[in-house]
């Protein structure tokens, strides 16, 4: 089988909703399986339902209505009939979210989070589902939740390969599959989601499981740029690129490709292609075995909204092997993302995530032991295969607080 992936960007509209038709045209459609994002930003719009529901504020239904209202402009746009079955299925999809909220008795936010977030993915999928069937593409809309099982990390949830392993291998290969990315299922029948941008990992789990011959990830840009092409002008774009380079620039931050899509794919040796949505013509980028890089110029990874700390004990001892375990036991335990480490005899420097806004939690497990500096809203710059010229361009760009080099990698923390 073949998997296809489309993002949010993808589907973000009824013009975009026909392009997937033109996509499935051009390449094929035979033994596919497709995994689709929420359309467009309505992932960010879910999220705001999730905040108003959560602090009980009176913007609640204005959010709501302005999903629907999105959603059903671009279904009007695709289909002519009001009597369609799909204008039934979506305001039951509503009436299962309005229902989630009525009864719900959790204060728990990221439960709520994926009990509410992942309809983004149902309502997407079942427009697409729909219109393809209609103009001749015959399909089966799946619900991803029933095939991936994970525990109940939610907002971050580990899969149980063998159970979804096994749902998985009793697809059809011979039948095209419309079905969400990011999501899962948990063994008491909840939502969960794989972690932001995690429909990329869905694909990758499809794969895997199906031993499929490729997966393909169709997006707004033409491949895998060496850089953000928002943040760094004259961007160039990587034609090959090996399994191990792709996952060392995806656990630096780089947005393409997730970091946790590559190992099931490598596992398998199945290529991924990251192709342009718009020019079916180009090749785009491959990720697979072969040369690490082609060609072979200075990457650029940017990760915002960082955190920089600085950790020094209250006595002035070293820091040795148990204080830095410490540490690492309350970062993880306040689920911070560590991506930058640097230490001294005397102190310990991290640059961290704080996507669960728990960094406050954190600083009160350590200020009875140690001694904390820290800058908030700083950007961590990583280039890979870095150049006299790359880290010149860099340094240009403002305050640097901290710089490490390790054979090839420049990373720099700058203000």
């Amino acid at each position: 089988m073949k998997i296809y992936k489309f993002g949010g960007a993808s589907v973000k509209d009824a013009e975009g909703v026909k392009n997937v038709v033109r996509v499935l045209r051009n390449e094929g459609f035979k033994n596919t399986l497709i995994v689709i994002s929420a359309m467009g930003k309505m992932t960010n719009a879910f999220e705001k339902i999730i905040n108003s529901y959560h602090q009980k504020t009176d913007d609640l239904q204005q959010n709501i209505d302005l999903i629907r209202v999105y959603h059903l402009t671009i279904i009007n746009a695709l289909i002519d009939n009001k009597a369609h079955y799909l204008f039934t299925e979506v305001e039951q999809l509503f009436e299962e979210l309005n229902n989630f909220m009525a009864t719900n008795k959790s204060t728990d936010y990221n439960f709520i989070y994926d009990q509410i977030v992942g309809y983004g993915e149902l309502l997407s999928t079942k427009i697409v589902s729909a219109y393809l069937n209609d103009v001749g593409i015959e399909n089966q809309w799946i619900d991803v939740r029933e095939y991936i099982k994970t525990d109940n990390s939610y907002r971050d949830a580990y899969v149980n390969w063998e159970e979804t392993s096994k749902n998985i291998s009793k697809l059809n290969p011979e039948k095209l599959y419309i079905t969400q990315g990011f999501l899962g299922g948990d063994a008491q029948g909840n939502t969960t989601t794989l972690g932001r941008e995690g429909s990329d990992y869905t694909a990758a789990i499809f794969a895997y499981c199906l031993n499929a011959k490729s997966l393909t990830i169709w997006k707004d840009v033409e491949g895998v740029l060496n850089a953000d092409p928002r943040f760094f002008e004259n961007a160039q774009l990587l034609h090959q690129i090996s399994y191990n380079e792709a996952i060392e620039m995806s656990f630096y931050g780089a947005s393409v490709i997730h970091p946790k899509t590559l190992k099931p794919l490598e596992n398998k040796n199945i290529p991924l292609y990251v192709r342009s949505f718009y020019s079916l013509k180009l090749s785009g980028t491959t990720v697979g075995k072969g040369h690490d890089l082609f060609p072979e110029v200075p990457c650029f990874i940017l990760k915002q909204d960082q955190i920089l700390v600085s950790i020094s004990a209250l006595d002035f001892s070293f820091m040795v092997e148990y204080n830095l375990s410490d540490i690492f036991r309350i970062l993880h335990d306040n689920k911070l993302k560590v991506n930058l480490i640097q230490n001294s005899a005397i102190s310990f420097s991290v640059c961290i995530d704080d996507k669960f806004n728990l960094f406050e939690h954190f600083l009160a497990a350590l200020k009875s032991k140690y001694k904390l500096t820290f800058v908030k809203n700083v950007s961590l710059f990583t280039i890979r295969h870095a150049t006299e010229n790359a880290i010149e361009e860099i340094e240009q760009k403002g305050e640097v607080l901290l710089k490490q080099a390790t054979k090839g990698t420049v990373q720099i923390v700058m203000k």
